[in-house]
């Protein structure tokens, strides 16, 4: 296993659409567990071929019981519910946007031998499998942050303080 280079937005290979994965072979094993050591390496939650350069339909999702599914040829097949939240992602790093998903996912796809397989998940798996998903048709998190607004850490944990010192107040108010 090796780690690979994760690129990072304005490289013209994020926006460009995967081909479908044909070939069950020593190659795609070894792109996955080269995959899954960058995904760790990056404390990710999330990670796909393009990313690394190669366009393939390709992702990995760790699920919300901290086991990385692979994903081979996936295809969103139901959602339900909703939710919102801040997002990010490893090819834009340091940037948050607030994003609308589904609460819930369940994806067909195969594994690295080609059998088909189901998977579903809920809250950040299912955010998850939408926004690797994205990547293998082109498309990055920004293009579906509200307002077009991208946030640093920085401001985030401000508003997040912001947001304490607020509450501190009126719960000084209800004493």
């Amino acid at each position: 296993m090796a780690t690979r280079n994760i690129i990072e937005r304005g490289d013209e290979t994020l926006g460009k659409v995967c081909r479908e994965v044909t070939r069950f072979d020593p190659r795609l094993h070894q792109l996955l567990d080269d995959m899954r050591e960058t995904l760790a390496q990056a404390n990710g939650y999330g990670l796909a071929a393009p990313q690394v350069g190669i366009l393939r339909r390709v992702c990995l999702v760790t699920g919300s019981d901290g086991e990385v599914i692979e994903l081979v040829n996936p295809e969103i097949i139901e959602t339900a519910g909703e939710q919102e939240g801040f997002e990010g992602c490893l090819s834009v790093p340091g940037l948050y946007g607030w994003v609308k998903r589904p609460q819930r996912v369940k994806v067909r796809a195969q594994d690295r031998n080609g059998k088909v397989f189901e998977a579903e998940d809920v809250d950040m798996s299912a955010r998850c499998f939408c926004h690797e998903i994205e990547h293998l048709d082109g498309h990055l998190f920004t293009e579906r942050v509200r307002d077009g607004k991208l946030y640093t850490e920085a401001e985030l944990d401000a508003m997040e303080e912001a947001e304490r010192e607020s509450g501190r107040k009126k719960g000084r108010k209800g004493e």
